[in-house]
């Protein structure tokens, strides 16, 4: 049947009242499926008039209709034709389905649903808004992410450090520019994140780069005396300064703050810089003390842990004479199923000595899949591929 014989077919014999159109065609169809059906194979400017024509029903009739695009799947006609009939909330799923997540947005705000609200809008680029509504939710965690995608990183940067993450306070500072009038202050305050976790030498090697790369850095007072500071951490003399020029360029980066880790961590292995970046910052690094379980099993998954230091044992079970199925040290990652799969967990994790780790809650890797629509679907790509390479093995 071709498209003019659809529509033909529903200003037909079974219009309702000769003369009102494909509106009432399929409102009159002997089931929603075969009005859903008819609908299909309508052509673009058809369906277009036939919304517009039912934008002026009654509001039974919309709701009606609605259900008939909905079967259809389309979703956002259906959210149109909805719109304005209370029920913000369908409204807003539907327009999320569609793909329309400004339109989202602005529907779940009117249904008082703010968070999900300030989601959509993020997920959707309109990130001034994204961001007004988180203030306004006082989710400050969320803001920063927003600031750092808005191109305003040292106002992250202090949100970060408000939060107690100097990870991402690092990252946040990393992206301040060197033409900025905070540039410098940005660098001194990474300094002395970096030395405090540890990486005096990475401080160091950023320092010598600004001061290599920055006309207005060569004179600092500020930084020359960061730099005597640092030098007197790491017991070295004036002389120094030849050591610190032959620091190979990704001294930068040591693999122990854990971002590549966690990049080299196989579900993540197709996504871009910046939405690898982005991930980097929701994580938060967790101390854990020797003997604590990291993973009980059984129990429902808790999200992702990233080992940075220290070492965990894998058990078959929590009794005192569970056998002991591996040990796991720096670079090994846990719970990276539960990230995707609503599962439990099948073994149990306790730590062998204090861990340092990064991780990644369940709660905050969704709000990141609801945000990141590219990197959600390359994530759950290699997840599926994943688990069929398993189903495989095992079959065989």
């Amino acid at each position: 049947m071709s498209r003019s014989e659809a529509e033909m077919r529903l200003e037909g014999p079974r219009a309702a009242v000769p003369g009102e159109g494909a509106f009432h065609g399929l409102l009159t169809q002997p089931s929603s499926e075969v009005a859903a059906q008819l609908y299909e194979e309508l052509g673009i400017s058809q369906r277009e008039r036939l919304q517009k024509e039912a934008a002026q029903a009654a509001v039974a009739e919309r709701q009606r209709l609605a259900e008939v695009l909905r079967q259809a799947r389309d979703f956002s006609g259906a959210a149109r034709l909805l719109d304005g009939c209370g029920a913000a909330a369908l409204v807003a799923e539907l327009y999320v389905q569609g793909g329309r997540y400004v339109d989202a947005a602005e529907a779940y705000l009117r249904a008082g649903e703010v968070e999900r609200a300030a989601a959509a809008f993020e997920r959707g680029g309109a990130m001034e808004r994204a961001l007004e509504a988180y203030r306004g939710l006082g989710a400050r965690e969320a803001m920063a992410h927003c600031l750092v995608r808005l191109g305003r990183p040292y106002e992250a940067a202090q949100l970060y450090r408000e939060l107690g993450q100097p990870h991402a306070e690092v990252e946040a500072l990393a992206s301040v520019p060197s033409g900025d009038p905070r540039h410098l202050e940005s660098v001194l305050r990474m300094c002395k994140l970096l030395d405090g976790e540890g990486f005096t030498r990475r401080a160091l090697a950023l320092l010598a780069d600004t001061v290599r790369g920055t006309e207005s850095a060569r004179g600092d007072p500020a930084l020359a005396a960061e730099k005597a500071r640092l030098l007197r951490r790491l017991g070295m003399d004036a002389e120094a300064e030849a050591v610190i020029a032959r620091l190979p360029s990704n001294a930068a980066a040591p693999e122990s703050n854990g971002y590549h880790y966690l990049k080299a961590i196989p579900i993540f292995g197709e996504l871009s810089l910046e939405d690898m970046k982005d991930l980097y910052r929701v994580a938060r690094q967790v101390l854990i003390p020797a003997g604590a379980v990291l993973l009980e099993k059984g129990s429902p998954g808790s999200g992702l842990f990233v080992l940075l230091e220290g070492e965990v044992d894998v058990f078959s079970g929590p009794e005192t004479d569970a056998r002991r199925l591996n040990t796991l040290g720096p670079g090994a990652y846990l719970g990276e199923i539960s990230l995707v799969q609503d599962a439990p967990v099948s073994a149990q994790v306790r730590a062998r000595t204090a861990v340092r780790a990064l991780r990644v809650t369940r709660a905050g890797f969704q709000h990141y899949l609801d945000t990141h629509d590219a990197a959600a679907l390359r994530i759950f790509r290699l997840f599926t591929h994943n688990l069929a390479a398993r189903v495989r093995a095992l079959s065989t």
